[in-house]
């Protein structure tokens, strides 16, 4: 229950207004339907027959829970469902709800079917956490009037609204608000050839000519993750027109690539870096997280949710139970001896 002199505007929190059917979306590399979303093939096939039996049923689409690593399309995904149900979309995120007015506020300016897009769900408050429970499940809101012995609690109804949440942390969710998504989908790390098909798509919507074996490898260099492969597809063909070259060659790329410091595995300086350290400075480890992040002058939060997944998937990183560990292939990337 929220007090009703609590709901005041936030001057810092401005949820955006999508209005799918003027295409107000970012679209610059973001797929726009389903059909020009690449990978995710099975998440995809189920969301769209959840979209058209809703649709046929007239209804407001169930909420939804995208998770998983950044950069794989959570977003993305959010504003293509809203835009295939033909509704707006207001946007906010976990932080910018500082108190319980501020999603009371969103949540009564809707519209029926609307959506309501919150980032980084695992960061809202507990007071806020609670008005999602009884909106979610029964579309309203409990106000209190007055003070003291006197306090009268008046329901206010909302309108039929479908939650997207996205997070890359759902264990911090609580149970009862992740009972209440009625869709819950987690996005897994691309294969190259996916991430290859992304890149040609996206060198073509930038106006830039890329020949096969550049677009392969730098598909093998953009750690599994669409963001990162269009962000390298730009800084490289900036390499290129400074080159004045009509086309980004392999030769072009890998000088690129290498002035942007990342190898032949997608790796950063901070990626090495991390490996090296537990290597020399701890025999390989193990070492604990919080030592790790002192080391790089890092957060934590940063180490685990960016660099630690995809040095794990490559299998060059293990966790333990008493901390990080290196493998011998980090040794051997790094062409390093063990001690």
């Amino acid at each position: 229950m929220i007090k009703s002199n609590k709901i005041k505007k936030n001057k810092n929190l401005e949820p955006k207004k999508i209005d799918t059917d003027n295409n107000l979306i970012d679209n610059s590399l973001r797929p726009q339907c389903l059909d020009e979303f690449i990978g995710q093939d099975n998440l995809k096939k189920n969301l769209s027959i959840f979209i058209k039996a809703t649709k046929k049923r007239n209804e407001p689409l169930e909420h939804v829970l995208f998770h998983g690593p950044p950069g794989l399309g959570k977003t993305t995904l959010s504003n293509i469902i809203a835009k295939e149900m033909k509704v707006n979309m207001k946007i906010t995120s976990g932080p910018a709800l500082e108190k319980p007015g501020d999603i009371v506020a969103i949540l009564t300016n809707l519209k029926d079917k609307d959506f309501v897009f919150i980032d980084e769900i695992h960061r809202i408050k507990p007071n806020i956490e609670e008005i999602l429970y009884t909106a979610m499940e029964d579309f309203c809101v409990d106000l209190v009037l007055g003070k003291g012995p006197q306090a009268k609690v008046m329901r206010l109804k909302l309108p039929r609204f479908t939650l997207v949440g996205a997070t890359t942390k759902i264990s911090k969710l609580s149970s009862p608000l992740r009972d209440r998504f009625g869709n819950i989908f987690k996005l897994k790390y691309y294969g190259n050839a996916d991430i290859n098909k992304i890149i040609e798509r996206s060198s073509k919507i930038i106006g830039t000519s890329i020949d096969s074996d550049a677009s392969e490898f730098l598909a093998i260099c953009s750690r599994k993750t669409p963001r990162v492969a269009n962000r390298l597809l730009r800084r490289v063909r900036d390499f290129a027109q400074v080159e004045d070259s009509k086309k980004v060659s392999l030769d072009i790329l890998t000088k690129a690539l290498k002035s942007l410091g990342i190898d032949e595995l997608g790796l950063d300086e901070t990626d090495r870096s991390i490996l090296k350290i537990i290597i020399e400075k701890y025999d390989g480890g193990p070492v604990g997280i919080s030592t790790l992040a002192a080391c790089i002058s890092d957060d934590e939060e940063n180490i685990e949710a960016v660099y630690e997944p995809y040095l794990i998937q490559l299998g060059l990183m293990a966790r333990t139970q008493r901390g990080r560990v290196v493998t011998d292939k980090a040794y051997s990337h790094l062409a390093l001896k063990k001690s």
